[in-house]
């Protein structure tokens, strides 16, 4: 069954609302954070009204109802992305609270002095700046793959640059910035041949695609839930069940702990010990459905549906002079993401210009300033899609476009 975009958007309030411009909201930034249904809405209000207890800790009924169904939230997001177990999955505050759990619980223990890490060129802030501050900890040493001129990863070197020294490989599965999905079979091929392990920042891939995390075969899996459909402040790392369990806690506190002395703690089995202190239980309810919206619509045809619209925004934006595109032409590469820049007009410019019209998009580096750096550019303007966006949305974007250009005194659209 095909995905219904216009019968998608009754279950999103906001999609309704008129901005104080007097315009109706298009909103094109779900590459930061997508809506959110009105059953995600109604449940975590409903935790708040009906079932406020914190977790793990009482023998009352509230609290054992509230501990269920937060419980229930992990067991269904392992199901949703095929992971090892359910003790895989450990919730955190989002995507960067993920990685520098891994960063500091893991990488503290097993990185050490000489060894390599592995990044991308065009990794967001929140795979680079966790890692730096390790191996400036350890002297250790950041190493990068490069990026072709379609921003797809450049693997010419590869074994120059995984080698035995290699620790950890830390990639994006799909950028931020260009939507180039990027296939890193031969990675984690490489990787393993090294015996090192690979983290995988799924922020934006986890919410556009099915993503089969034992077939992936990855160490560590990253994303957030506000990305799909969820509450902001709940994320989830995956980690395969034995190095989760070789892992010392990062954080000490309540709930992680089996037993504590003066001078001494032992700590809770997985995910427990994990998991320190009270975490966002009305989130994590919530996350439980968005997975079931998320599970109804099916992650392939939110797939093809995007896949749709992008094709349709880059056929209307190519036809748009002075304007530069960036990312792989391959839509196979490709998610709902469309990033481009307007000649000689600075992307907060035309940001604003389109918020005039009602239409939402994200300008800037988008925490990425090294790739920024070596696309010589200051910033970009984003437009990235979802389930719930229509070809109307993307006329509405060019129609604003075509409005920055009247403003700037550009050359009318070809």
């Amino acid at each position: 069954m095909s995905l219904d975009p216009y019968q998608t958007r009754k279950d999103f309030p906001i999609l309704s609302r008129i901005l104080p411009s007097g315009k109706p909201l298009v909103y094109l930034d779900n590459g930061a954070s997508s809506q959110k249904p009105k059953s995600v809405i109604d449940a975590t209000n409903d935790y708040y009204t009906n079932d406020n207890a914190n977790i793990h800790r009482g023998v009352y009924y509230l609290s054992q109802h509230a501990t269920e169904l937060f419980e229930r939230t992990r067991i269904k997001t392992s199901h949703f992305f095929q992971a090892q177990c359910a003790k895989a999955i450990i919730f955190t505050r989002g995507t960067t609270d993920s990685i520098n759990l891994v960063a500091q619980a893991w990488g503290r223990t097993n990185i050490g002095e000489g060894d390599e890490i592995v990044l991308s060129v065009q990794e967001h802030h929140s795979n680079l700046v966790p890692w730096q501050m390790l191996a400036l900890e350890k002297k250790a040493f950041l190493k990068f793959i490069p990026i072709q001129e379609d921003t797809t990863y450049d693997l010419s070197n590869l074994n120059q640059i995984i080698t035995k020294r290699t620790k950890l490989v830390a990639l994006s599965q799909m950028s931020n910035v260009t939507g180039t999905i990027h296939d890193l079979t031969k990675i984690i091929d490489r990787v393993r041949q090294v015996g090192a392990k690979i983290l995988v920042d799924g922020a934006q891939a986890a919410c556009h695609m099915p993503i089969h995390l034992v077939d992936m075969d990855v160490d560590f899996y990253a994303f957030s839930a506000h990305k799909m459909l969820g509450p902001t402040g709940v994320g989830v790392l995956f980690g395969k069940e034995e190095i989760l369990e070789a892992m010392p806690p990062w954080l000490g506190g309540g709930d992680m702990i089996e037993s504590v002395e003066l001078e001494s703690s032992t700590y809770a089995a997985l995910p427990a010990k994990l998991e320190a202190g009270t975490p966002n239980i009305a989130g994590v309810i919530g996350f439980s459905h968005a997975l079931d919206y998320l599970q109804k619509v099916g992650m392939k045809n939110i797939k093809e549906h995007e896949r749709m619209l992008t094709e349709y925004a880059l056929e209307r934006l190519n036809r748009i002079g002075g304007l530069q595109i960036y990312g792989t032409e391959d839509l196979d590469k490709r998610g709902g993401v469309v990033s481009f820049t307007m000649d000689g007009i600075h992307p907060h410019d035309v940001g604003s210009i389109l918020d005039e019209e009602g239409v939402a998009i994200r300008v800037g580096h988008h925490c990425c300033q090294p790739l920024m750096k070596q696309l010589s550019i200051p910033g970009t303007c984003r437009a990235s899609f979802y389930l719930y966006n229509t070809k109307e949305d993307i006329d509405a974007l060019v129609h604003s476009i075509d409005k920055v250009k009247s403003i700037f005194g550009r050359v009318a659209r070809k």
